[in-house]
């Protein structure tokens, strides 16, 4: 939960500007930012909304920042607060 508090302050300004877009065929949500970003850290997550979905991310097994938008696009996310400094 930290983690996601985090990453939600650190995508803050790129949630409030992407959420309800469709990129590559995928609707952009609050949950599938947070997913992504646990996937691939917030900069890639940026990097890729910012790209329109040109810039990629995969992991080692193949995940990729677009699987993980789709898979979690559709959890309820709004206990998580953007906190700079949440700590375990």
């Amino acid at each position: 939960i930290a983690l996601c508090s985090v990453n939600k302050w650190i995508l803050r300004k790129d949630i409030e500007r992407s959420v309800g877009k469709t990129i590559n065929g995928i609707k952009i949500t609050e949950s599938g930012i947070l997913a992504s970003a646990h996937l691939g850290g917030a900069g890639n997550v940026k990097k890729f909304l910012r790209s329109n979905g040109t810039v990629h991310f995969k992991d080692a097994y193949g995940a990729t920042i677009q699987m993980y938008m789709k898979k979690f696009s559709d959890y309820d996310v709004s206990v998580i607060k953007a906190d700079r400094k949440a700590e375990v």
